[in-house]
């Protein structure tokens, strides 16, 4: 049975950092194509990060070079590492899982697993 579980949510102040973790169950998580994504209540689902093997990454344009996807293959999870954090990057972020190895866009059909989510909230 596929499972993913976020981990490492938390309220930061501005300029702060967070590092957030995916736990995944039932499948290799390298295998996959696999990506962050953010949601603001009222608004739509947002990619933030993805990452396919050996380590392509993608990033969207509002956290390139704060935003660091990685996968630990021991631990068979996904993580995101976000310094500098803003305020406009408070949302709830989900883990999600590619139907395979590859990337293909953000669109949500890309994706058929996804994990209950983790808040993020950056405030002073």
């Amino acid at each position: 049975q596929v499972q993913l579980r976020e981990s490492g949510g938390a309220s930061v102040q501005p300029g702060g950092s967070l590092r957030l973790s995916c736990a995944a169950a039932g499948f290799t998580i390298s295998n996959y194509c696999m990506a962050w994504f953010r949601q603001v209540p009222g608004k739509e689902r947002e990619g933030v990060a993805r990452i396919h093997f050996p380590s392509f990454t993608t990033y969207a344009d509002d956290v390139k070079g704060r935003f660091t996807i990685s996968v630990d293959s021991a631990e068979n999870s996904l993580d995101l590492q976000m310094n500098n954090l803003k305020p406009e990057d408070t949302a709830m972020y989900y883990c999600a899982r590619g139907k395979g190895a590859q990337c293909y866009g953000w669109a949500s059909g890309v994706y058929e697993y996804w994990g209950q989510g983790t808040q993020v909230t950056v405030s002073s």
